[in-house]
């Protein structure tokens, strides 16, 4: 069966008091229109249509950047979520197979349950995802009879005896499209918000002759997100989430509280992560590699067995081949080290490549940019850069090749040659004791003064 997504992004997110749409706010690095994209995806959707109005250019650029097949319709005026999946009807004029609505500020819905509705399409023309509330509050509520999904009644229409059932909706819907749209077109605003409500389907459904039923999930997996601070108890239920699955997969965490993923990292079995490590999108960490305290990577694979860190910064482009050591304090960007190699001390390595078994010494810097263009440097294998060298980009060092502590290297260096290049050191007997005796009677004579 054919599946399209109906992704309502459209809402401006007043409480967020925040310029950017709601959809864009971020969770593990990514706004959380992706991961709401991310659990459709599991569907293998064949199309995927996002219902933008506040911010339309910007939520339409995140999702087709995630995924380029995505269509981006606009919502111009908020009139309800009904009036909002009305408005994916043209863009899916062509299309014969289920829809499932979703939401972008609904970020955690579990593949496993989308699944789930799939298969009671099979059986129900309608099904609506809903789930035990601890606190039902202001939420719609389901009204059931068995299996049947009878109707859903908005906590603003709730009769007394309605607002005491704790199954509430989730919003999220899956039906044939064509029946979809048709039943949307039957919905009235008549009520309290004046809105038209995507709820009120399931009752006109159900007066068509048509059959509702219910697949229940667990309430964490419904959040809604409408404020900073209902994002930052999101942000943490992930971190939460991901620190268990990471320590079930036989990573080791020494601190796990203290530990950030992003929504795409990657951690392979027996990896150590120590405390007070971040991770950006898209990073990859390989079995057995150790993560020392206090690093931020993002952007960047890490292979078997290499050592980052403390205090290291790996940026998007680094390449760490197997046993690689990159130390206290060093940074790099977009560059391929060999297995082996060793950067361990106070280095800046951007836009190069490092050959197996070489050594940068403490204080090494690639300068990469001249203030227009970035340039590369290629060192070789087995190379020792002595301490506080800097290769001025473009640059090559060859095979078994050394630079000497404290140069400065505009020059290739041929494989098995030492480059040197310092100013001639000056010694001046006695004149530091002079200097010193000229600055302190200064000092003397500028505290009399005062």
């Amino acid at each position: 069966m054919a599946t399209a997504l109906i992704i309502l992004a459209a809402g401006m997110g007043t409480r967020m008091n925040s310029e950017m749409p709601k959809v864009l706010h971020q969770i593990a690095g990514a706004p959380m229109l992706i991961h709401a994209m991310k659990s459709g995806a599991s569907l293998e959707p064949d199309r995927t249509v996002i219902v933008a109005g506040h911010g339309a250019e910007a939520v339409g650029k995140a999702a087709q950047g995630w995924d380029a097949r995505a269509e981006v319709v606009l919502q111009a005026e908020q009139l309800g979520t009904g009036h909002g999946v009305a408005q994916a009807r043209s863009a899916l004029a062509d299309f014969a197979g289920d829809a499932i609505v979703l939401y972008g500020d609904t970020p955690f819905i579990r593949p496993e349950t989308l699944t789930a509705m799939a298969a009671a399409r099979q059986f129900h023309d309608v099904v609506v995802l809903g789930f035990d509330a601890a606190d039902p509050g202001r939420y719609g509520r389901l009204v059931t009879a068995g299996d049947t999904l009878e109707k859903i009644v908005e906590f603003k229409e709730a009769a007394d005896e309605e607002r005491a059932i704790s199954l509430c909706n989730s919003g999220v819907v899956a039906a044939d499209a064509a029946t979809l749209f048709e039943l949307v077109a039957l919905v009235k605003n008549d009520n309290a918000a004046g809105e038209y409500y995507l709820t009120d389907i399931v009752e006109i459904a159900r007066a068509r002759g048509l059959s509702a039923t219910v697949v229940r999930c667990d309430e964490a997996e419904t959040m809604g997100i409408n404020s900073r601070a209902e994002l930052a108890v999101a942000e943490g239920a992930f971190q939460s989430a991901r620190r268990a699955e990471v320590l079930a997969d036989g990573v080791t965490l020494q601190a796990p509280e203290t530990v950030y993923f992003a929504h795409d990292t990657v951690i392979g079995r027996d990896a150590v992560i120590e405390p007070n490590v971040v991770f950006g999108p898209g990073v990859t960490i390989e079995s057995g590699a150790t993560i020392r305290a206090f690093s931020h990577l993002e952007g960047c694979h890490v292979s078997r067995d290499a050592v980052v860190g403390p205090y290291a910064r790996l940026r998007p482009g680094t390449e760490l081949a197997d046993g690689v050591k990159i130390g206290n304090f060093v940074e790099v960007k977009n560059a391929q080290i060999a297995e082996g190699a060793k950067v361990n001390h106070l280095s800046y390595i951007g836009d190069a490549t490092v050959g197996a078994a070489t050594n940068i010494g403490a204080g090494t810097i690639t300068c990469n940019y001249d203030g227009v263009f970035k340039h590369r440097t290629d060192i070789g294998a087995r190379v020792f850069v002595g301490s506080n060298t800097m290769l001025v980009a473009p640059v090559k060092l060859g095979d078994d090749s050394m630079t000497a502590s404290g140069s400065v290297i505009t020059r290739d260096v041929p494989a098995e040659a030492m480059a040197l290049s310092r100013t001639p050191q000056e010694t001046r007997q006695g004149l530091a004791k002079r200097m010193f005796e000229k600055l302190n009677s200064k000092k003397a004579k500028a505290a009399k003064g005062a």
